[in-house]
């Protein structure tokens, strides 16, 4: 059954006023520094390799709609949200294109060997290359389960499509993972004998991805690292944390820091547990409102926010000087880069500004007065959703409660 974003809308439940995250239970956890790898070039952005992580997003979006609906019986209430224009829909949700992502460390196995992953609340598995994967996946530190004695072969093979064509594929093994010193004694990963183009070192500095939104959209119909570690008692706190800025991002397992963020907590739950999905308000351009209250899905592996082309321009329509900038990608648009127009979207009652810095993502070439956005819009994308990534979620502190089903927002220290 198909449902009306005014349904579903009506229906999502909301906590909107200001609530301490003390109210969980005590917050005991570890931070994780991690690093941003960007997609520029001595501060010019690589527009190929933006246009390709906007619709390298979508497809990760709705080939979790697929797996949604595989997983639960049921169609995710926003699959028919985006409209087919001859895409491949199941290009694969970890092809990272060098868009702007976070990554940090993990070991796996015993004896325990480090991987470096990217992390990624926009899907579920995690996904190392295997000992057998031949020149593909050269460059990267490759996982053998041979070597150690926690590993158990599934005996369940995996394949993903990707949009260019090509595909990986692999086996699914379970094994002793831990990431900074927490330890899941038995999580379930993909080691892939082959790697597509989009996973070359030059494009794919970590090894591997780590999925962090909800077992639903698995692809390997298993939990995520960190749901692992809730049911196996390793955290107590069923929440985790993200800072992202330019230097000391932090990701914190097992509560908040509460060094990095001021005030309380503003709350949203989420529509159903699939992706990191709930709705903001409103957002607004200089003080006017020019997009209203819509889903958005929140995902640390996007690096602009996306959205329909009807918002997205009525977006730029009032910010002076903005252009739209098809030369650069469809969707795209340039703005000065003396931008300082007040951006700010409404997530739960609570607004969040959109600093100049996060919004421009460099000049379209050296020493250039024209910069690239950091909103884009998707054809594909009927209105009905939008995504939320690193230019939103870098201007906020993010709490993403597991066990409460919801996310929050507070303000940066």
């Amino acid at each position: 059954m198909y449902f009306s974003l005014a349904l579903i809308l009506a229906s999502l439940p909301f906590l909107t006023a200001a609530v301490p995250l003390s109210e969980s239970p005590a917050s005991r956890g570890i931070a994780i520094p991690i690093t941003k790898r960007g997609n520029s070039f001595n501060g010019v952005p690589d527009t190929s390799k933006l246009q390709s992580g906007i619709r390298r997003s979508v497809s990760k979006i709705q080939r979790g709609f697929t797996a949604y609906e595989r997983n639960t019986g049921v169609a995710h209430p926003l699959s028919r949200s985006i409209k087919h224009v001859g895409r491949d829909s199941g290009s694969d949700p970890l092809t990272d294109d060098n868009a702007l992502r976070w990554y940090g460390t993990i070991s796996v196995g015993t004896p325990a060997v480090s991987f470096t992953v990217d992390f990624d609340t926009g899907s579920s598995d995690l996904f190392l290359p295997s000992s057998k994967c031949g020149s593909s996946c050269s460059g990267h530190k490759a996982y053998d389960p041979n070597a150690s004695s926690t590993a158990h072969d599934l005996y369940t093979t995996f394949s993903l499509a990707y949009g260019d064509g090509s595909t990986a594929t692999g086996e699914q093994f379970t094994d002793v993972v831990s990431i900074a010193g927490l330890t899941a004694k038995s999580q379930t990963l993909g080691a892939a004998t082959q790697y597509s183009s989009g996973f070359s070192i030059d494009n794919l500095p970590a090894d591997g991805l780590m999925g962090m939104a909800f077992q639903s959209i698995s692809g390997y119909k298993a939990p995520p690292l960190f749901q692992t570690l809730i049911s196996e008692g390793v955290v107590t706190t069923q929440v985790f944390g993200f800072k992202f800025a330019t230097s000391g991002s932090e990701l914190f397992l097992g509560g908040t820091n509460s060094a990095l963020y001021t005030g309380d907590f503003t709350w949203l739950s989420l529509t159903l547990e699939g992706y990191w999905q709930a709705s903001f308000d409103s957002i607004s351009v200089d003080g006017t409102s020019v997009v209203e209250s819509t889903a958005a899905i929140f995902d640390s592996g996007t690096t602009q926010i996306v959205g329909d082309p009807v918002g997205i321009a009525n977006i730029f329509k009032q910010i002076s000087g903005a252009r739209a900038a098809p030369q650069y990608g469809d969707g795209t648009y340039t703005i000065p880069c003396s931008f300082d127009t007040p951006i700010s979207i409404d997530v739960g009652g609570k607004t969040v500004s959109i600093s100049p810095a996060s919004f421009s993502l460099g000049p379209v070439s050296q020493n250039s007065s024209t910069c690239i956005a950091g909103a884009a819009a998707d054809k594909t994308l009927t209105g009905d959703f939008w995504i939320l990534g690193d230019v939103f979620l870098q201007n906020v502190y993010t709490a993403w409660d597991v066990g409460g089903s919801r996310i929050g927002f507070a303000t940066l220290a």
